[in-house]
């Protein structure tokens, strides 16, 4: 798969799209004309982007995912956490909550993935 990383209305965009899947080509356009204020062929440069990234198809003038929402933000997460912390999850963990602390909730929640990752 290419480089997949997505700006911040590339994002939206394919929020957009993974919300309402499969979804026409025009419906789309209708739809970014009214969110974004885009024309027709930014629209369809986005989309054809989208698609070279190996995260959607287009097929008959229908856009379906490749790989879904999760999937895609899951792996993005992890090279995240891969090029920033050499993919130590104690670092970004640490990093994260800045010394401020977890709430009882967040503790819990995160000592309940841990159980189920050893599992």
């Amino acid at each position: 798969m290419a480089d997949t990383k997505m700006g911040i209305v590339e994002s939206q965009f394919a929020d957009m799209i993974w919300q309402n899947e499969p979804i026409s080509t025009t419906e789309l356009v209708k739809m970014a004309e009214k969110e974004f204020e885009w024309k027709l062929t930014t629209t369809h440069t986005v989309i054809t982007r989208l698609c070279e990234k190996g995260l959607f198809q287009k097929r008959n003038r229908i856009v379906t995912s490749c790989i879904s929402r999760e999937e895609y933000y899951a792996k993005q997460s992890r090279q995240f956490v891969e090029e920033t912390f050499n993919g130590s999850l104690p670092a970004f963990i640490a990093a994260f909550t800045g010394g401020k602390g977890l709430t009882q909730e967040e503790a819990e929640a995160l000592q309940k993935m841990i159980d189920q990752a050893k599992e």
